[in-house]
């Protein structure tokens, strides 16, 4: 018999996600990450902050794994990925992500996808503007980030105590992560907010960093593309996304 593939759903509410960061709180939010020597322009994409409603949907609770994505490739004869089993698979592409969600989806009965960006940040943030996953303050030891100094992956849901307000585990560090949405600037952004990122190799928005990331990726404002070929150096993965139940 087929082995059938099992996801960990979280089922996320419908509600509101205070989408980004107000322009007047920009400056501070540079000088506060002054060390990791991100420039102020960067942070701007996240302007301006709105309250934006998200319709139910759900989310997997962790990042495809290793073992889970190589019944895909087995499956449709794509090369098998490297890893432990129970690490976040990465180095996958856009294409290769949105072809995982549909495979799930044609064995699990109902239609599987990327998570769009507000669908993400609403996972991850909750009903209120909290900074990261966890709340406010960035707290060594909650996510795989460059600070730990592990330099590689680790078993998804190894942080159990950085899970968001809905129990969604690693929305910060480990792997980033593929969203459905193409980047282009907030409705309301500032003049000089780029209107495309032609020096991405991929536009699609990634969210929360991996474990080569400092702790301004970790953020749940921070919105970003895929900016080297490399997908695995940069740790680049994906959690897939459903309609409400």
């Amino acid at each position: 018999m087929e082995k059938v593939e099992q996801v960990d759903w979280i089922d996320i509410p419908a509600g509101p996600v205070l989408r980004g960061t107000p322009a007047h709180e920009i400056s501070a939010v540079a000088r506060r990450y002054a060390d990791t020597h991100v420039p102020e322009a960067w942070y701007r994409k996240e302007v301006p902050r709105t309250e934006i409603h998200v319709p139910a949907f759900r989310i997997a609770r962790t990042a495809v794994t290793v073992e889970q994505y190589t019944l895909f490739a087995a499956a449709t004869g794509r090369p098998a990925p490297q890893g432990p089993a129970d690490h976040p698979v990465i180095g996958v592409t856009w294409e290769a992500a949105t072809a995982y969600c549909r495979w799930l989806g044609e064995r699990s009965g109902f239609a599987v996808r990327l998570p769009t960006e507000d669908e993400w940040e609403r996972a991850a943030r909750g009903d209120d503007g909290r900074e990261f996953p966890w709340g406010d303050e960035y707290r060594t030891g909650l996510a795989n980030l460059v600070d730990l100094g592990i330099g590689t992956t680790m078993p998804v849901g190894s942080f159990p105590d950085g899970a968001s307000p809905f129990g969604v585990l690693d929305m910060a560090g480990n792997a980033d992560e593929w969203t459905s949405t193409l980047y282009a600037p907030y409705p309301g952004a500032p003049a000089d907010v780029p209107e495309t990122e032609d020096w991405a190799f991929d536009r699609h928005i990634t969210r929360g960093g991996a474990f080569r990331h400092d702790r301004d990726l970790a953020r749940c404002a921070r919105r970003h593309g895929a900016y080297e070929e490399d997908l695995a150096a940069i740790g680049v993965g994906f959690r897939p996304a459903a309609p409400a139940r």
